[in-house]
Formats: structure tokens, sequence, C-alpha cells
């Protein structure tokens, strides 16, 4: 009977500690459910996290339990857009905005500078990966052209590297030493993975979805086994998006479907065990290494998963997210809010020409594609670079369609969206 209760008790405390995902406390409370587009730590308990529509920047030095704002819109006026944020150590650190716009602190997060000595100087930067003690890689965008930007000094010098011969757009960087690294975007075919052994010079398409319109937006590499890879693929309607999935270092790939379409953060703990998420769903969990997929209903509108370890975890999304054995004690208020733009179509069925308004709530990119009801990408109809807040009229002839269903994709910096819309 004394050896059942020492039984029960070890059992009670190993379940009791296992890590969940919960919200933080003590950050932005994040109107309108705009998302924090990046999360980055350099130990457990050092982080920063990057809201993109209102521009913010949060530091947290005991693991997230507070934050202090650093940066705001009121700091840096111009409607920037905030897609990432990456340290090289406690205090030089980068941020990537949508808006022709590179930052720069060496104090911490304290004080933010222009970086202004990159030639040409890139459209915008989706992707940052700082490797060693001084190296840091910069891609851009998701809306062409595509390119790659290197420090090798701490971002004292800059090198821009033009990739639009590789891709038509560029989201994600990831290296695994100065030289080898691998880049994920889209090019005409699909969603492609790049590698490099260079630094850069050179690269080689070692994946593509092959299914046009699609990103590969998000990369992995396993901690301690980097012949075990992982991606994010995001997919337009009607087709879901994917966990893409290595395990000899990108030479193979097997594809797994998952639940929605819009899939871009994707991290993992072991083989087998991890999450992915995207614009419209909140956490889903798989244990059996992307065959099948529980909704753990928290979360939402996830761009970023960063693995500690085992037990540790962050990610942004509509707030920012620990994965830990603690108990934060905040209730998640953001299931499934996702800002859309605010569109609306003239007729529909349409005859000669898709005429239709958006509301710009701030400046922005965009990017509008014509699709069939497969999902199959027909053709770019407009990227637009939006300066201020504006009611827009596009209008697009489209006499050349047969007859039939259709979808118009729309891709901002808040995310990609759809409408359908019938061709008499």
């Amino acid at each position: 009977m004394k050896l059942a209760k020492i039984v029960f008790f070890l059992l009670s405390i190993s379940l009791g500690a296992q890590s969940t995902w919960q919200p933080v406390p003590n950050i932005f409370s994040n109107p309108n459910g705009q998302r924090f587009d990046d999360v980055f730590f350099l130990n457990e308990n050092l982080g920063w996290a990057a809201n993109g529509y209102y521009a913010r920047i949060y530091k947290t030095t005991d693991g997230g339990l507070n934050w202090t704002e650093q940066l705001n819109e009121n700091n840096i006026p111009g409607g920037y857009y905030f897609r990432n944020i990456e340290f090289l150590n406690e205090n030089i650190g980068f941020i990537g905005t949508l808006n022709g716009t590179f930052f720069k602190t060496i104090d911490g997060g304290v004080n933010w500078t222009q970086v202004t000595n990159i030639t040409p100087n890139p459209n915008a930067i989706c992707g940052l990966d700082a490797v060693g003690t001084a190296t840091i890689y910069g891609c851009g965008a998701y809306f062409n052209p595509a390119h790659l930007i290197k420090s090798t000094d701490s971002g004292d010098t800059w090198s821009f590297i033009d990739m639009s011969s590789y891709a038509n757009a560029l989201v994600e960087v990831l290296f695994l030493d100065e030289n080898t690294g691998f880049a994920g975007g889209r090019n005409s075919n699909g969603g492609l993975i790049l590698k490099t052994t260079d630094g850069g010079l050179t690269w080689t398409e070692i994946y593509n979805t092959n299914v046009s319109g699609e990103y590969v937006w998000k990369l992995q590499t396993l901690e301690g086994n980097n012949n075990i890879m992982f991606g994010a693929v995001s997919s337009v309607a009607p087709n879901n998006g994917k966990l893409i999935k290595s395990i000899d270092g990108g030479v193979n790939w097997l594809e797994f479907e998952s639940v929605e379409t819009e899939i871009q953060a994707v991290g993992f703990i072991t083989e087998n065990h991890g999450w992915m998420g995207g614009h419209t769903s909140g956490f889903q969990e798989t244990l059996d290494g992307g065959q099948t997929w529980t909704d753990l209903n928290i979360g939402s509108n996830l761009n970023r998963i960063f693995i500690i370890n085992a037990t540790t975890a962050y990610a942004s999304g509509t707030t920012v997210y620990k994965y830990t054995e603690e108990t934060l004690g905040v209730e998640d208020l953001a299931q499934n809010n996702h800002p859309h733009l605010d569109i609306k179509i003239f007729e529909n069925p349409v005859e000669s020409h898709l005429e239709f308004t958006i509301n710009f709530e701030s400046n922005d990119n965009i990017l509008i594609e014509l699709y069939d009801i497969n999902g199959k990408f027909i053709k770019q109809l407009s990227r637009d670079i939006v300066l201020q807040t504006t009611l827009k009229k596009y209008n697009f002839n489209v006499s050349h369609l047969t007859s039939g269903t259709y979808f118009i994709g729309f891709h901002n910096n808040s995310g990609r969206s759809s409408l359908k819309f019938i061709k008499k």
C-alpha cells in the first residue's frame, strides 16, 4: 500500500508538470487582433517581441512574465509594419519592416537607428537570421523582387544579393553556420526552398511544392539534429497548407496536409511532437510527425514558433504565447481573431470587368492574384504599394475568362484572404 501511494504521488507530479501553451501576461493588449509578427529569445529569460501593425517592440528579462515597451510608432513615426526581430547578442539586434526601412540597436533595444548603408536599399525584410558571433542574414519579401542582405561584422557593413533568378519572393532565411543555409519563399512553379553552401553567393533549389501561389513560409531544424527539418507551406483557397519534413538535411521531403490554408508557423520539440498554426487557426498539435493534428483551442493568427528546449517555447500571434510548465493564469481572448481587408465587390456574377474597392486603414503592400476554382494560379493582377490611409478602387478586365467560378486572392501586410466570384 505504501509503495502504491508513492507511485501515485510521483505520477501526480509528472502529470502536473506537463508544459502547455498559454498567453503571457503584462504585454500589449493589441486592439483589433493585429498580430505580433515575431518573437526572438537569446535564452529562456531574455527575449523580444515585435507587433507588426502597431510597430511596437517589447522586451522581457524574466521569461515572458513581464514586458517593457522599448519602441512604438510615436518614437519612429512613419507608419512602419514590423515583420521580424533578431539579436546577435544581448546588445546588437535588428528589426525588419515591410516599408523599405531596416533598424539596428547596439544597446539591447533601448535606442534604434535606421540602417542606411545597404545598396540598393531592400524594399522589405521578411526574414532575419543571426549565426555565429557577427553574421546576420536577411531576406525579402513576400512580394517581389526577391533579395538577400548579409553582414559579417555585426551589421556595420552590408552586401545585397539579387535573388530574382532563383525566386519571385522570399520570406524566410535559416542558416546552420556562416556558410550553409536555406531560404524559403516561392517562384512561378510554387513554394520553394533554396540551399547555399558558400554564404549566399550561389543557391540550389532543393524543394518545390509545384503549386503556383504557395509559399514555404517558415523553416526549422530540430535542436541537436540539423538533418531533421520542418517547413510550413502557406497555400491558397480552396487548398489546405502543408507541413513538409526532411530527415536527411533537405535531400528528400515528405508532405503532410494541415488543417487550414494559411499555415505559417511551425515548431517541433522532437521528430514527431510539434505544432503548426496560421492566420485562421491557433495551435494545431501533432504527436506522429504531422500525420494527424489536434486543435488545442488556444492561440490565433500565429506567425512564429520559437523553440527553446523540450519544455519551453514561445510563439507570436494575436499575443505572445509560452509553452511552459508554469501556470501563467492569463485568459486567451483572441480565439480566431484575424483582421481581414475591407473589400467590396461591385457586381457578382461578373460579365467583363471585375470591380471592387479596398479600404486601407494604413499604408500597406498588396498582391492581387487570380486563381481558378481549384486554387490553381492564373496570373497576378496587381502589385500595389499603398502609402496612406485610403479607399482605392480596382478594375480588371476578365472578359477573356471562360464562364465559371474563380478566386481572387489578396495578400497584404496582415495576411492572405480570398473572395469567390462568378464569371458569366
